[in-house]
């Protein structure tokens, strides 16, 4: 078991993750921190921000380590209690200025808990969705099709299966919806073996370009005003209430001692709530209600 090589893809990711969006936006402002951890480890935080597409996209590697886990990771894993630990992942935000341009999440993990001569405990997760603030369909279904060919290799029922686990999870149960269109979501995962489950995580970073760019070069330019930039930031706050409420990653960095301002980039520089809201009937902000956050087969 090659951790050293989970590493390397880790940090490599980053980096063509960093570069493409630089690509699309030469006006991002970047900013990098290689941050340590007291308590052990560290990583390397980017945050591009108040680009001309990307009001603000965030990439973060981490690495930490250290003698028990944090109840987010352990609470329903009694044999992991008294282990030493080990993870590392990639998560990343993207927050766009245009509203016709989704918001949009990825992150990949690597877990590993340890005890003495025993055998170590470990898995893979992670997964990637997205949040449009207007819809179209040529968007959704690409962006599904594209999660489709990630899965399609490791057998027939595997993207079905993160699918129905990513609507399930990117749910906010106070509001009774789910947070946007959904993609992939899968974690525990180590019943193929560490090499293939590797790979499953490999196929999945290395098609989150594949599904996001060609979304982005579609609806960059389109043009808009303070209405869809209004409804775009209380949407915003849809994303803040997950992340913040129900988000495995954030109590898990906050809980483990992680570092906080990395923890947190993935929220959107600008949002707003507005006291029970809702759409006029007819419009396009009602028909993401009305057909995009509704439960639904893309491809």
């Amino acid at each position: 078991m090659d951790t050293d090589n989970v590493k390397i893809y880790l940090l490599t990711l980053q980096d063509q993750i960093s570069e493409a969006l630089m690509s699309i936006d030469s006006t991002l402002e970047l900013v990098e921190d290689e941050w340590t951890r007291d308590a052990g480890g560290g990583g390397r935080s980017r945050v591009m921000r108040e680009g001309e597409v990307f009001e603000q996209a965030g990439i973060n590697f981490s690495h930490v380590y250290g003698p028990s886990l944090p109840p987010s990771a352990s609470v329903n894993r009694p044999e992991l209690a008294g282990r030493t630990f080990q993870a590392m992942g990639n998560s990343l935000v993207i927050h766009p200025l245009n509203p016709y341009v989704p918001t949009t999440h990825m992150n990949i993990r690597f877990f590993i808990a340890e005890k003495n001569d025993e055998a170590p405990i470990w898995w893979f997760g992670g997964g990637f969705d997205l949040t449009p603030y207007y819809g179209f369909e040529e968007d959704a279904r690409h962006w599904h099709a594209t999660a489709k060919k990630a899965c399609i290799d490791f057998g027939d029922d595997v993207y079905a299966k993160y699918k129905k686990w990513c609507d399930e999870y990117f749910y906010l149960k106070h509001r009774d919806e789910p947070r946007g269109i959904g993609g992939l979501f899968f974690d525990d995962l180590n019943n193929w073996g560490f090499d293939r489950c590797f790979e499953f995580m490999q196929s999945i970073g290395d098609h989150f370009l594949r599904a996001y760019m060609p979304i982005v070069e579609r609806r960059k330019d389109t043009p808009y005003g303070e209405r869809e930039r209004e409804f775009q930031l209380y949407r915003r706050g849809r994303y803040v209430e997950f992340n913040l409420v129900y988000d495995r990653g954030t109590l898990f960095g906050l809980q483990s001692g992680g570092r906080t301002e990395s923890i947190l980039m993935s929220l959107p520089p600008r949002v707003r709530w507005q006291y029970n809201w809702h759409p006029d009937s007819g419009t396009a902000e009602a028909e993401l209600y009305e057909v995009y956050l509704q439960p639904r087969d893309w491809v």
